[in-house]
């Protein structure tokens, strides 16, 4: 628990369509059984499976964020289909519809997603997790990838540390310096992944 009083919440991101299984599995229930509370993009792959595993311990104190896109465009609100998946249990929606490499941009709620973290750990993924990486460096949030290899997140900035299994994640937090409870930040200059990887990423 942080001095404030609150959990903490740890964001989690990565595939909205690949899963890969036991890494998010094995995350989810260590986040749950850890006592933070757990943030993701709400919908499926990795998202899904990782809330999954959260959702499935019992006793924990913590709850399955879910900050869900979606579009106000045109004087109607619509959210984007399949969200939020089965296992949030607050559903934060908004009116944020880009994703992919556009996660960047100030439509998408990936700045959402980082900001509203104190930890962001990604798993496997692709544009979208690079973003949501390379955001997590200009807003100054610790960041770590459980991925056993850097190119299974294209585009992966050197500085992000990458760990291969969850105990290699749980010592890096339990190293992390206590701060206090973020209420501005500093930007910082980020190399995004296209200027790494090529135009056409």
């Amino acid at each position: 628990m942080s001095s404030s009083g609150r959990l903490p919440i740890i964001g989690v991101m990565g595939s909205g369509k690949k899963v890969h299984g036991e890494l998010a599995d094995e995350l989810g229930a260590w986040i749950a059984n850890a006592g933070y509370n757990l943030l993701t993009g709400g919908g499926a792959g990795e998202m899904k499976s990782v809330s999954e595993s959260f959702f499935n311990v019992e006793d924990r104190a913590g709850r399955v964020i879910g900050i869900i896109p979606g579009d106000a465009s045109g004087g109607s609100y619509s959210r984007r289909q399949y969200y939020p998946n089965d296992y949030v249990e607050i559903p934060i929606y908004t009116h944020l519809p880009q994703t992919g490499y556009a996660g960047m941009q100030v439509g998408s709620r990936n700045h959402i997603n980082v900001l509203s973290s104190d930890i962001v750990i990604a798993l496997p993924g692709t544009k979208g997790t690079s973003a949501e990486v390379c955001l997590a460096l200009r807003y100054g949030r610790p960041v770590i990838a459980l991925l056993g290899e850097r190119f299974k997140i294209p585009g992966l900035p050197p500085e992000v540390q990458v760990a291969k299994t969850v105990e290699e994640v749980a010592a890096w937090i339990e190293d992390l310096e206590p701060k206090p409870l973020p209420t501005s930040c500093r930007l910082k200059k980020v190399t995004p992944p296209s200027e790494i990887l090529g135009p056409d990423f």
